[in-house]
């Protein structure tokens, strides 16, 4: 729980760590994401702060993200200039905020240009001139957290996410306008709040409410796990009502609600992390009694430490390199995989059970057929027919006839739901086959630009039937860089006489590749029966007949770049593009195709087959 408690405790123990120390590497993790090597105190530290809108944070990191030295934005070129080399000369958290200032202070040439790397220390750099002074504001906020670059006159130079007066009229966040902080709520001071106040609150609740929502909503900056820690300390269930709280408990509450607030002045912070079944569940800069009732409170040395912890057995642990990326991908995908998987058991299950709808009629129109056999307190009806002895249930307390009757509502009800799952069953095996697919394309990928071009797939995705999805499909204006690099053009492969081979290594590049470069009379290659890339064969000499060779150095990419490539042999289909159609509401790259024919051919690279 990112919230102003655990923004304090970070803002103290960056103030403890990297105070006064130089920014020596930075880079851009993504779009939204940035990652720093400081050198202070005669050690490296190394920072992330991300205004991602699904894991908004800033902490410290036990060693450095990995980057990407390809991704060049307006933020992260005045980044580069200004903060890297520069030296961090304060840390604050404003009031109640979930925002984080880092200034930092940067000698630069007598025109504004950086100057080289020396081993000028931070006492060095008010000796010289041209020292450039500026903010890196880290706005923790969920959808609207940001990160901003700050002048000395007050004015933002760039922001990760640009926020126009379109977007905001309260509060754009642009080049060359005034930097504000979020306007306050007209809400009471938890740090100073009074029994007064707090027995006001009561009286003004709901009794049917629950206490630890009427404290989110009363006080300014409450997160929700301190509200429910509040209300644990006083009556000792997180989520009492307010009704349960004696009137006379509005000191208590208010004393142990200022408690809370206490080491934002004290700065004496006591991270724990909360695990069950030894994995973390939670985490907070202060013991959290009520975590504590059904989990396992283990002490943690740093704040930054337990949020990794938290974030890690969550399966978003801060990247470090290409194959943790790629490894962390793969098992969120897992992880969806196993959420459709029991979904569709679930529609099968149900289908199963429709099918003998006709049951629930049946036993309705034996009761009536002979109500004059049954009797008050039978539990069941036995009834002759052509299979044998049939055994119809019945409730005592319960008339017959009513007994009937809802067995005719449960035949209707069934009966309706049953018209509608086959559909059901199509959509979800169409998007576990397609999760399949990028499962392994992503455990398959290599290099940053492949990576994330998969992992943008399969957030903008989602899940392909209904929602929730596995993440927020709409994406922010920050993404737009991400996205240009994840829908780059497929560029072919040539051979020696002039014919083209493109090969799709994600979903959208398999679509990319099939709907957008293809044309009809191209040939369309594809592994048989197994999650693998679309490759298209355009030859020299357009004709219906493509030299043997051809294809088959084709159909042995297409069997290189399938699932079946470990099994020696792979069976390939080909059939012309013109025969090939996308399957509607599935995922991209998933398709049906007729008048194919299937040939066997050993699976080669692009260096075997000389396409380098």
């Amino acid at each position: 729980m990112f919230d102003v408690l655990t923004t304090g405790a970070v803002v103290e123990e960056l103030r403890r760590t990297i105070l006064d120390g130089r920014i020596q590497r930075l880079g851009m993790v993504d779009a939204l994401t940035i990652g720093a090597e400081i050198y202070a105190q005669g050690k490296r530290w190394h920072l992330i702060a991300s205004a991602n809108a699904e894991n908004p944070r800033v902490h410290l990191v036990s060693s450095m993200p990995s980057s990407d030295p390809n991704l060049i934005t307006p933020f992260s070129q005045l980044m580069r200039k200004y903060v890297r080399g520069g030296f961090i000369t304060d840390i604050a958290q404003p009031p109640l905020e979930r925002i984080i200032t880092l200034s930092i202070a940067k000698r630069m040439g007598p025109a504004g240009e950086e100057l080289p790397d020396d081993e000028e220390d931070a006492d060095d750099i008010w000796s010289g001139s041209n020292v450039t002074k500026l903010d890196l504001v880290i706005e923790i906020m969920g959808r609207h957290s940001n990160l901003i670059l700050v002048d000395a006159d007050g004015l933002v130079r760039e922001s990760a996410k640009r926020v126009t007066p379109s977007m905001s009229r309260v509060r754009p966040v642009l080049p060359k306008r005034v930097y504000e902080l979020p306007p306050p709520p007209d809400k009471p001071d938890p740090r100073q709040v009074t029994s007064v106040t707090m027995e006001q609150l009561l009286l003004n609740s709901k009794p049917t409410e629950t206490l630890d929502k009427v404290l989110v909503r009363g006080f300014r900056s409450m997160s929700p796990q301190t509200a429910r820690e509040v209300v644990f300390r006083v009556a000792g269930d997180a989520r009492a009502t307010v009704s349960q709280i004696e009137p006379e408990s509005a000191t208590e509450l208010a004393r142990v609600l200022r408690s809370l607030y206490q080491p934002m002045l004290t700065g004496t912070w006591d991270p724990k992390v909360y695990e069950r079944d030894d994995l973390p569940i939670g985490y907070g800069a202060l013991p959290m009694a009520h975590l504590a009732v059904d989990a396992e409170e283990v002490d943690a040395p740093s704040i930054s430490r337990a949020i990794e912890m938290a974030q890690a057995a969550s399966g978003v642990e801060t990247p470090r390199d290409h194959a943790q990326r790629r490894a962390q991908l793969v098992q969120n995908i897992d992880r969806a995989l196993q959420s459709v998987g029991t979904r569709l058991h679930s529609l099968k299950q149900q289908h199963e059970r429709s099918l003998d709808v006709e049951r629930l009629r049946r036993w309705g129109d034996a009761i009536y057929a002979y109500l004059w056999q049954i009797q008050p307190g039978d539990t069941e009806l036995v009834v002759e027919t052509e299979a044998g002895e049939e055994r119809i249930p019945l409730d005592p307390a319960k008339d017959p006839k009513e007994v009937a009757a809802e067995y005719f509502e449960d035949y209707r009800k069934s009966q309706k739901a049953g018209e509608q799952l086959p559909e059901r069953i199509a959509t979800a095996t169409a998007e576990l086959q397609y999760l399949e697919q990028l499962k392994w394309m992503a455990g398959e990928a290599e290099g940053f630009a492949a990576i994330e071009a998969i992992r943008q797939e399969f957030v903008e995705q989602g899940s392909i039937g209904t929602r929730p999805r596995w993440e927020s499909g709409k994406q922010n204006k920050g993404h737009q860089a991400s996205k240009k690099q994840a829908n780059r053009k497929v560029s072919p492969l040539t051979d020696d006489d002039g014919n083209l081979y493109y090969i799709g290594k994600s979903g959208r590049e398999n679509e990319q590749v099939t709907f957008e470069i293809a044309h009809a009379d191209d040939w369309w290659l594809h592994a048989r029966g197994v999650p693998g890339s679309h490759v298209i064969l355009r030859t020299r000499v357009p004709g219906d007949d493509p030299e043997k060779h051809l294809v088959e150095r084709a159909a042995g990419l297409a069997g290189w770049y399938s699932q079946a490539r470990d099994g020696g042999n792979v069976e390939v289909d080909v059939t012309q593009r013109r025969h090939v159609r996308k399957i509607r509401g599935a995922g991209p790259g998933m398709v049906t195709y007729r008048n194919e024919r299937t040939i066997l051919v050993p699976a080669a690279n692009e260096k075997t087959l000389g396409l380098e």
